[in-house]
């Protein structure tokens, strides 16, 4: 499902304007995202939780030469969902 299918169903469930519900859809991505970029965690009950997560440098070998690659240290997002999406 992309973001047009979901405004799409959600639309169709509220009986809600497309333009309304996309607006509110890029609302709440906005709002998590300046949450998660403030070093916040966000946690949506049943849904589940977003946070920040510090990932170490590390050092690969390049498949196609074999030579060592040296891979930067970066922040990256992790997601642990809640109860009500584990299969």
């Amino acid at each position: 499902m992309n973001k047009a299918a979901l405004v799409d169903e959600v639309a169709k469930r509220t009986e809600g304007s497309k333009m309304q519900v996309s607006a509110t859809v890029d609302a709440v991505f906005e709002v998590i995202r300046n949450a998660l970029v403030a070093g916040e965690r966000v946690v949506i009950a049943g849904f589940g939780s977003f946070r920040v997560r510090d990932r170490a440098a590390r050092t690969i070998n390049n498949p196609r030469t074999g030579e060592p690659m040296q891979i930067p240290a970066k922040k990256v997002i992790s997601f642990k969902p809640g109860k009500f999406l584990r299969l």
